[in-house]
């Protein structure tokens, strides 16, 4: 079991997000809160690049969920970068390719 680490950068599009280690049920809450203090502005993109997340189940993907929701709500875009092939794979099942934009790196996710 790998902790979850969050690294917050800004980029000129906004904040990216560097996930590390697992997301679940033990602490989807953290991302959720690390999300809640950003100053997201209208127009920037958050970033959140999973290369180095482990493990997500489905409290991970519903705080993935909540993190695009709290940055449509500052009129802001999200984007993923960098998700695992397991993560992409159940992303696609459950159908949230059709929200969530996929990068495959972060930065190619802050070109402008």
């Amino acid at each position: 079991m790998s902790p979850l680490k969050i690294t917050t950068r800004d980029a000129m599009t906004g904040p990216v997000l560097e996930i590390t280690g697992e997301l679940d049920y033990s602490n989807a809450t953290e991302l959720r809160d690390q999300v809640a203090a950003l100053a997201l502005q209208p127009g920037q993109r958050l970033v959140l690049d999973l290369a180095g997340m482990e493990f997500c189940d489905s409290s991970g993907i519903t705080a993935l969920i909540a993190t695009h929701n709290a940055a449509h709500a500052a009129q802001a875009d999200m984007a993923l970068a960098a998700v695992p092939p397991h993560t992409l794979r159940v992303l696609r099942i459950v159908g949230l390719d059709q929200i969530f934009p996929f990068y495959p790196d972060s930065d190619t996710a802050t070109r402008s």
